[in-house]
């Protein structure tokens, strides 16, 4: 065997051996919810007694449930309304922040990556110093802010922020830099203004990016904890991410149970966005 087909035969088994270590993790825990959510109380006690600190052992997760029942998600639909009231919380949080991130980031990016003016560097430089600064250095300026506007205990307070993100201008902009100069230089000589131009270049070409920028951005709110933590004092208005925390131990099917329907909306979103998550980080890597 000649050594580059050795060494090509090397480089698949390295991919695949470094997909299935990313896969396997992934897979487990959607096995372990979704497998969990079918098993009764005293079957999860006793597969996750040593992890509670109930008995003494090593805990032991079986392939399949031993006797499968379908009574914590019948709990979940019928007799956990608080679960209903925080799904549609997030619901009420979700939409505004992303729906706000395509207003308030789509023309931010077209400005930062087609139109020419001074200071344009150091203010995406910024964009960028910005979107790399954990919650916990903004936490402190977001509470003043929200509490100045009397928004707090509201979901604005959490809405609000998630939408003026800086995280979604980066990533469109990085989609608008694929949209070919001259076909923006023919538009200007058929009179096409920078809005105009916005609109009917801009937004049809830099769809991949814009769209893997909402779908992140979805993933970011949905499963978002330390802000709702911080501006709603209120349960009534907590997201469904701060519901599972508040599950006792006596709840653990219906931890599962709430687990995999939370889960749900979240995988949904991410295999429908999977290809634009993917031509937008090809539309980045092109350069004029």
């Amino acid at each position: 065997m000649k050594a580059g087909k050795r060494k090509k035969i090397a480089g698949r088994l390295l991919c695949v051996l470094g997909l299935l270590m990313a896969c396997l993790p992934l897979w487990w825990v959607l096995w372990f919810i979704a497998e969990g959510s079918l098993m009764g109380l005293s079957e999860l006690r006793a597969a996750l007694g040593p992890v509670l600190a109930d008995t003494e052992g090593t805990a032991q997760w079986p392939a399949l449930p031993g006797q499968p029942t379908l009574q914590p998600l019948a709990e979940l639909f019928l007799d956990t309304p608080q679960f209903f009231r925080m799904f549609w919380n997030s619901v009420g949080i979700v939409a505004p922040a992303v729906l706000g991130q395509f207003l308030f980031a789509a023309p931010a990016a077209w400005a930062l990556s087609r139109l020419r003016f001074r200071g344009r560097r150091l203010l995406f430089t910024l964009y960028i110093v910005l979107m790399l600064l954990p919650f916990s250095v903004t936490m402190v300026p977001n509470y003043l802010v929200a509490n100045a506007l009397g928004l707090m205990d509201t979901h604005w307070a959490v809405i609000l922020p998630f939408a003026f993100s800086a995280f979604p201008v980066f990533i469109m902009a990085r989609g608008f830099d694929a949209v070919p100069r001259p076909l923006l230089e023919a538009a200007a000589i058929d009179g096409a203004g920078a809005f105009t131009t916005f609109v009917r270049i801009g937004l049809p070409l830099g769809v991949p990016g814009i769209l893997s920028a909402l779908v992140l951005g979805f993933l970011e709110v949905w499963n978002a904890i330390e802000q709702p933590m911080l501006f709603l004092r209120e349960p009534s208005l907590w997201p469904l991410s701060l519901y599972l925390p508040q599950i006792t131990e006596e709840k653990l099917g219906l931890a599962m149970a709430s687990s995999l329907l939370m889960l749900a909306p979240a995988v949904f979103v991410f295999l429908f966005g999977q290809n634009y998550l993917e031509l937008g980080i090809q539309a980045a890597g092109i350069k004029e």
